[in-house]
């Protein structure tokens, strides 16, 4: 009896995937939505949405009502945020608004979980812009746009500023924006209660290691804990967190021994359970660095495993911590892997053609 009640209560929620492109035309699908089998992982195609260009980047308001998206496009300040609402009964994804990014090249978004807040981070200055929300998802025009300007050791990737994600603490009262271009992680109190939410903290940043690009970064479940993966550098930087400041206390490589140089580390996630993180490495590798997260933080590798496609830019690992899902736009595949929590490797269990995929997002409604 218990087992049935259980899988009707599993089959109850849908699971919804949402992926983005770059589709370099807005007659062509941009972003796309499909409903996960709870059980095997396969996806099922649900809706899609054109008349968006390049929408690389999506992330989920909280409530899962709304998603946003940012249009990357190289032309100077030519760049947007947009807003779509979905209905999951209706399974129907429709277009709100879109604002102006404040730069060019914006490639990252979190939405603040009183719903009130959007925030991007443009890469090619080196930017980050803040948005209120309305009640019905939309974006009104950016109240903050800060710019940053100094590089580092690198001149041909670090030349000046890139700010390549924005992420929000665990209690939403502090903003880290990893900064590729200046192997900075810089730090803003978010008042959420104010007109410009963004204002200094007395530690503005944390200095990574240089030529290391500081690229995704994400909290351990438990909060005490930071990794900041890094593109150029190959590895995963580990922090202990507490009060919007970081102390670091481990960097391990995300590349095995027969990989030297020519890194393209790329996304960072932890398993629900807080027992594992996933590191994603584009270029040569084409795999996913498994570790295992001990008690005081830092990390233990378990292995490498082929993410059965070529550059996985971004991933994601749903509410349960069943599946891990992979978006490869240099492929255009998107490859769906089931997850033994117990060991933390990874077996395929899906693979379905999208042209470009570039990131994903996956919610229980």
């Amino acid at each position: 009896m218990f087992v049935i009640l259980a899988s009707l209560t599993l089959c109850a929620q849908n699971t919804y995937v949402f992926f983005g492109s770059f589709n370099h035309d807005k007659e062509s699908e941009g972003i796309y939505v499909y409903q996960l089998d709870p059980l095997k992982g396969k996806l099922s195609k649900v809706t899609s949405v054109k008349g968006v260009l390049n929408p690389s980047f999506l992330t989920l308001s909280h409530d899962g009502n709304y998603l946003f998206s940012c249009t990357e496009s190289k032309t100077k300040n030519a760049g947007s945020v947009s807003s779509f609402e979905f209905n999951p009964e209706k399974r129907s994804l429709t277009f709100i608004n879109s604002q102006k990014s404040g730069g060019e090249n914006p490639v990252y978004l979190a939405a603040h979980q009183n719903g009130k807040w959007l925030v991007n981070g443009n890469y090619t200055e080196g930017s980050t812009s803040v948005y209120p929300i309305l009640e019905n998802g939309f974006i009104q025009p950016y109240v903050q746009n800060i710019q940053f300007s100094e590089g580092s050791v690198n001149p041909d990737r670090q030349d000046r500023a890139h700010i390549h994600s924005t992420v929000f603490s665990p209690d939403f009262k502090y903003l880290f924006l990893p900064d590729l271009g200046a192997d900075k992680i810089r730090t803003y109190a978010f008042g959420s209660d104010k007109k410009e939410p963004l204002t200094e903290t007395e530690t503005s940043f944390t200095q990574a290691t240089p030529g290391s690009g500081p690229r995704h970064f994400t909290f351990h479940p438990n909060g005490k804990f930071a990794y900041c993966i890094e593109e150029m550098g190959g590895a995963v930087s580990v922090y202990q967190y507490e009060n919007g400041k970081l102390e670091p206390i481990q960097r391990i490589n995300t590349h095995s021994e027969k990989f030297k140089d020519d890194f393209e580390s790329s996304d960072v996630h932890i398993s629900p359970d807080g027992r594992y993180l996933y590191a994603s490495n584009r270029g040569n590798e084409n795999n996913i660095a498994i570790f295992s997260i001990q008690n005081d933080g830092t990390l233990k590798t378990v292995g490498y495993q082929s993410t059965k496609g070529i550059h996985p830019r971004v991933f994601t690992i749903d509410s349960t911590g069943n599946f891990l899902i992979v978006a490869h736009p240099v492929s255009g595949t998107a490859v769906v892997f089931k997850r033994n929590a117990e060991t933390g490797l990874l077996k395929k269990v899906e693979k379905v053609k999208l042209e470009g995929v570039s990131t994903v997002q996956v919610r229980k409604y």
